[in-house]
């Protein structure tokens, strides 16, 4: 399952992010992981969610980031929860080139029972048709 929470810069995406992730800790059965390009919110979120800056990976372009979600689901079977703030400012490419990554995202949640939720920086009705759908 792929979740959105998109909006206007500045609209409050990344507190409602960390909020779902800090959230789920007490429930979920799995892990967490959240994914982001800054180590701003590093301390917002709680010890028991993996906290992952891609710039201390060298994550840099679409195929990249792809790989390196690919990979973390690889190395940890019990992934339950990944959370990604700022998937176009990771990828490096606008939200209406990123078919193929939600094609992948979509993939890997259905495959492992994923719950994937993604910030997008646009208001929902700009939002391409295929990440639209899941909202």
């Amino acid at each position: 399952m792929i979740k959105i929470i998109c909006g206007s810069k500045g609209s409050g995406k990344t507190k409602q992010i960390i909020q779902a992730a800090n959230a789920n800790v007490a429930t979920a059965k799995g892990l967490s992981v959240f994914i982001t390009d800054t180590k701003r919110y590093m301390y917002d979120i709680v010890r028991d969610v993996r906290f992952i800056d891609v710039n201390d990976y060298a994550v840099a372009g679409e195929d990249a980031f792809c790989g390196f979600v690919k990979g973390i689901v690889a190395g940890n079977h019990d992934t339950e929860y990944v959370y990604i703030d700022g998937i176009a400012r990771i990828t490096g490419k606008p939200l209406s080139q990123l078919g193929a990554t939600f094609y992948m995202l979509d993939k890997i949640s259905n495959d492992s029972g994923l719950i994937i939720t993604v910030t997008c920086s646009c208001e929902e009705k700009e939002l391409p048709d295929f990440i639209a759908k899941y909202c």
